[in-house]
């Protein structure tokens, strides 16, 4: 091998030493945006994907028989479930953008019922919910403010078998304040006497919506209007 040839070879070399560490650059190139870009997704979907709610079973209801203000006058209802995997706080209710108080009671000093009977109801189970929400055509005024005591005792809210059929199932309470709903489980809310609900609604698309820290759930329903049912009369 003369001179000439030995450095045509050693030329040679160098040409394919260049290319192959070009593909290695590139390679871990590659790589190592690949490592970023997943140790970025599995930090967004980390804190982002777990929380869901699931809004079902919305009505919002007016009955055109009742006085306005009574609690039978106009209600709206709501299933929330949790579908993800971290507990949720609800901060607001809202129906057709006007905020829900959790509770208004407003009646002056030794007197019965409130003034303003806007409130609202819910229960929490961890139990499979398999019937629709219904119209509470039994429900009263508390007669005390429910901020004064922890709960208010389902009887209170004169749930009738007829009214809502599995109303010895769940622990219906008064709401207070934001509510804690725990992955996995259900909430059934009623929100009584809603603001900007009237008789000239029926029929119209109303929405129903809640807020998280996070995130707002919208459900949409066309406003009833609630007719008792009814009373079959012996001979």
């Amino acid at each position: 091998m003369n001179y000439n040839s030995f450095q045509r070879l050693m030329k040679n070399k160098y040409a394919l030493s260049t290319v192959v560490t070009t593909l290695i650059i590139l390679v871990i190139s590659v790589l190592l945006a690949s490592v970023v870009t997943y140790f970025a997704i599995n930090v967004v979907s980390t804190r982002v994907q777990e929380e869901s709610l699931s809004l079902s079973d919305a009505h919002i209801w007016l009955n055109p028989t009742a006085s306005a203000g009574d609690p039978t006058y106009s209600q709206a209802s709501v299933k929330v479930i949790n579908t993800g995997g971290r507990d949720v706080v609800i901060s607001k209710v809202t129906v057709r953008g006007q905020d829900n108080a959790w509770t208004s009671y407003t009646a002056a000093q030794g007197q019965t019922p409130a003034s303003d009977p806007q409130f609202i109801v819910y229960a929490i189970t961890n139990q499979p919910v398999q019937t629709d929400m219904s119209f509470l055509s039994g429900l009263t005024i508390p007669a005390a403010d429910p901020a004064s005591s922890s709960t208010v005792t389902p009887g209170s809210l004169s749930l009738t078998p007829d009214t809502f059929p599995n109303a010895n199932k769940f622990a219906f309470n008064y709401a207070q304040t934001d509510l804690v709903l725990k992955s996995g489980y259900s909430a059934l809310i009623y929100i009584v006497n809603p603001d900007s609900i009237t008789v000239n609604d029926i029929g119209l698309t109303v929405s129903i919506t809640l807020y998280t820290a996070q995130a707002m759930y919208y459900q949409e329903c066309n406003v009833q209007a609630y007719s008792a049912p009814a009373v079959s009369v012996g001979s």
